[in-house]
């Protein structure tokens, strides 16, 4: 019997946020997407294997389930909602998102821009669920570099402690925190489970001074091997299932995603902007 794909499997058979191959970003060498962010082999042979097709409609939403089983069986939607233009719907796995035509024929995977506003709605959908998701993390599951005051701006980045970019942006926290940005940090070893970037972020954590050991691994030491309890898989399946294929990948308090390494100043100026729309 074939069993339904996992969650992971139906993600990479579906574009996702972060492109690799951006300045400031150390990209994910288990990645094998396309410039467009998709899993190009897999994504083709599920067109190929299950086209799109028309179903009869018990309710309004119907035929955008089943033609999304005929892509992807299994896969769980986590929510479909109508899409800002008429006769689609939007349709959200994760932080993946598509539209999909109400009667199951057409599906379209890109940024929706209004042209008033020059807003991007699906990045703005797309935030909505990053910051969800993230609300679940609690400080005690993340490693956490204060400002002395109360901050302006709380940052969540996934980090890699063998990432060049990482390594630079961590150099600079001092700079980071006097502008007022908190940085909280969930550990995103690009080589995967089980790798030698993995198991340090694990000896990382278990250290006595977590902040302090990350500061000498991030600037070259290797840290005392060590295990413990630690939510260093669950940090890195959650990236995974946020999209996030380079690090460091930065994601501001309303769910946006920065990819790559930015300098502080300019990082503050985009947080600003940020809060002020």
């Amino acid at each position: 019997m074939v069993g339904f794909p996992s969650r992971m499997e139906s993600f990479r058979r579906l574009a996702v946020i972060g492109r690799t191959g951006r300045p400031g970003a150390c990209p994910n060498p288990t990645d094998m997407r396309n410039e467009y962010g998709m899993n190009k082999t897999s994504w083709i042979l599920g067109l190929i294997a299950a086209p799109l097709l028309a179903f009869a409609q018990d309710d309004e939403f119907d035929g955008v389930r089943s033609a999304m089983q005929s892509l992807v069986p299994g896969a769980e939607i986590d929510s479909i909602r109508p899409a800002p233009f008429p006769g689609f719907a939007e349709v959200l796995l994760g932080a993946q998102l598509i539209y999909i035509s109400l009667d199951g024929q057409y599906l379209i995977d890109g940024r929706l821009i209004e042209i008033a506003t020059r807003k991007d709605l699906s990045e703005a959908a797309k935030g909505t669920v990053r910051k969800d998701r993230l609300a679940g993390v609690s400080n005690d599951e993340r490693f956490v570099f204060p400002t002395s005051g109360e901050p302006k701006h709380r940052l969540t980045i996934f980090t890699d402690i063998d990432c060049g970019y990482c390594r630079r942006l961590h150099q600079q926290m001092a700079e980071y925190n006097d502008l007022g940005i908190e940085v909280t940090y969930l550990m995103f070893p690009r080589a995967g489970i089980g790798s030698t970037s993995f198991n340090k972020a694990i000896s990382v954590w278990c250290a006595d001074d977590r902040n302090d050991a990350l500061t000498l691994a991030k600037s070259g030491q290797d840290p005392e091997s060590q295990s413990c309890d630690n939510p260093i898989e669950e940090h890195y399946q959650l990236g995974r299932e946020l999209g996030v294929s380079g690090t460091p990948a930065l994601v501001a308090e309303d769910g946006t995603l920065i990819p790559g390494y930015v300098p502080p100043g300019q990082l503050i100026e985009r947080l600003e902007a940020l809060s002020a729309e």
